[in-house]
């Protein structure tokens, strides 16, 4: 039995829909990615979102949008993905790292102490689609001494007058925190449409813009756009609707080049959809089916996906292993593919990584980063897997602890 580990999810009505892109003659932004960004602010209730051509462009468009720029810093978790850190440093700005809790999320108490008067913004992470606690987080940039802290050196940073918290919610489009989803819980919050991601368009992103007053969402929504466009003032859709002057533009301002093309949209738009009638079900249905099986192994330390203030979107299933050591994990993982199932781990913690290193982090400094790294092992989890390949998966994990520990 051979089981990948994250197939993208392409039934008939996302080749429909792709194919509809196709014949109509029009493959890059237009009407499609308008129809995506619709559907999203739907899914999240958030006051506007705009489609871009990766998380990464448009963390990098944010912080520039934000102001952030060399001699800068901006707070993320040491336990992420490194685009999130390779945004800020796109920026020229400083990545402070700060260790996470044991469910993998940022940890609030660290955060609160790396804040300095170079802070402009907070970057946490919802990490396997579980979110992070918004409330502590949105409490540290909200507290009176820590406002006075903020040194504002652009227009948007006198405008907000506090620490930016911009959600790194790659894995967690359709999850929940307090009963409300992901996308209103932070001033910005940046989905993943990656091909592995539980919505994909390929390639591609979306940010839902969720800003305080005096900010007028509208308006920055018109003014982002811009920036993923070059800073042109119409777009290539715009102009081909011909007539007298629509031809002529203006460049603004040194934007960015990172419009998500309408042939990808249509494949997330289909899919956006069916998400949570459909695709976030079959999800669920085998993290519970994990659940069942490894709730009953006393070696095993499940992920939350649901706790009295989180339910998860179930983007991966985290499986610790309790009391071993890397290279065991690592020794598990092989057995565990050279039985037809590949699985993963998430993530290295950025700390370990070459770049990072080089730069002066430590990974020392963030043990519980480390901890949750050297145990753990990624699990297939997408709708396509039947229960008879989730008992087999399981089935296999157990073999290799056996087999290794």
């Amino acid at each position: 039995m051979k089981i990948p580990f994250s197939p993208p999810f392409v039934d008939q009505d996302v080749i429909n829909e792709v194919v509809d892109t196709l014949e109509s003659g029009w493959i890059t932004t237009g009407p499609k990615v308008k129809a995506l960004e619709e559907e999203v602010c739907k899914l999240t209730h958030a006051p506007r979102a705009l489609a871009v051509n990766s998380w990464t462009s448009g963390a990098i468009l944010i912080l520039k949008w934000f102001g952030v720029k060399e001699g800068d810093e901006v707070i993320v978790p040491a336990y992420t993905y490194s685009a999130t850190a390779l945004a800020v440093l796109h920026c020229g700005a400083t990545p402070v790292m700060v260790d996470v809790k044991d469910d993998f999320t940022i940890d609030p108490e660290k955060v609160k102490a790396a804040i300095t008067s170079k802070t402009k913004v907070i970057m946490p992470v919802d990490i396997a689609g579980l979110p992070c606690d918004y409330d502590a987080v949105n409490d540290i940039v909200n507290d009176p001494s820590i406002k006075n802290l903020f040194t504002a050196t652009s227009e948007n940073q006198e405008k907000l007058g506090r620490i930016l918290v911009l959600s790194d919610a790659a894995h967690s489009v359709g999850a929940l925190y307090k009963d409300k989803q992901t996308g209103v819980w932070a001033d910005i919050t940046i989905f993943s449409f990656h091909a592995v991601k539980n919505i994909t368009t390929s390639e591609g992103g979306a940010i839902c813009i969720n800003l305080p007053k005096p900010f007028d969402n509208d308006a920055e929504y018109a003014t982002m756009r811009l920036w993923t466009l070059n800073g042109q003032t119409k777009d290539a859709f715009t102009k081909s609707q011909g007539g007298g002057s629509s031809w002529k533009y203006d460049i603004v301002f040194q934007g960015l080049k990172v419009n998500m093309p309408d042939v990808c949209a249509a494949i997330g738009l289909a899919q956006i959809r069916k998400y949570t009638s459909q695709l976030m079900e079959e999800r669920k249905r085998v993290a519970e089916r994990y659940h069942s099986f490894f709730s009953q192994k006393n070696w095993a330390q499940l992920p939350i996906i649901k706790d009295s203030d989180r339910t998860s979107c179930y983007h991966l299933y985290a499986l610790r292993m309790n009391d071993i050591t890397e290279e065991q994990r690592d020794k598990m993982m092989e057995h565990i593919a050279d039985k037809g199932v590949s699985v993963n781990v998430h993530f290295i913690p950025m700390p370990m990584l070459t770049l990072f290193k080089d730069l002066g982090y430590n990974i020392e400094n963030y043990p519980v980063a480390y901890n949750n790294y050297s145990r753990e092992i990624s699990l297939p989890i997408y709708p396509q897997l039947t229960d008879a390949d989730v008992d087999y998966i399981c089935n296999v994990i157990e073999e290799a602890y056996q087999k290794v520990i």
